[in-house]
């Protein structure tokens, strides 16, 4: 019993001293690291004037673009969709959009893919790349059971996955 005393504020003083450097770390890392976070803009052609025209699309044009996958539904560090494109040419997405039945819209900006080239939309904040694109939202939005379209800056639906 006496050993037991004995250990008991030492102890006490390992969970204080722990939980407060835990604390302070995560204070710092969350001020140092962590990215702004902004919504994404609605849909506006005239929002940018100095954004070049989207090239115009014939709506009967077969473009060889999928989602093939939205994974992590539901929890915001790990949701995000996988846009993949297999034609012969180079694909402009500039003004293309990502868009859910509930009407949240992924607007893309100026990027080209490649063939066979493919891109992660993340729907938390983050530093874009050519790989991977965030949104900024701060909670999730796709729901299984749910349908994302992928649409060409015209308003065609370009490409359709049901999320599981």
């Amino acid at each position: 019993m006496k050993d037991r005393q004995r250990w008991l504020p030492f102890l006490l003083i390992n969970i204080f001293v722990s939980a407060a450097v835990t604390g302070a770390i995560l204070f710092w890392y969350d001020r140092t690291y962590r990215q702004a976070v902004i919504p994404s803009a609605p849909i506006n052609a005239a929002a940018d004037a100095n954004a070049p025209p989207a090239a115009i699309i014939d709506p009967d044009a077969e473009i060889a673009v999928d989602i093939v996958s939205v994974i992590g539904s539901g929890t915001l560090s790990a949701e995000m969709a996988l846009v993949r494109y297999s034609g012969e040419t180079e694909l402009d997405l500039t003004g293309w959009h990502l868009e859910d039945e509930d009407k949240n819209v992924y607007v893309f900006p100026q990027l080209t893919l490649y063939p066979s080239g493919a891109v992660q939309v993340h729907t938390t904040a983050g530093q874009d790349t050519v790989v991977d694109l965030y949104w900024g939202l701060r909670d999730s939005i796709w729901e299984s059971g749910e349908e994302v379209s992928l649409v060409d800056p015209q308003g065609n639906t370009r490409a359709t996955y049901m999320v599981p």
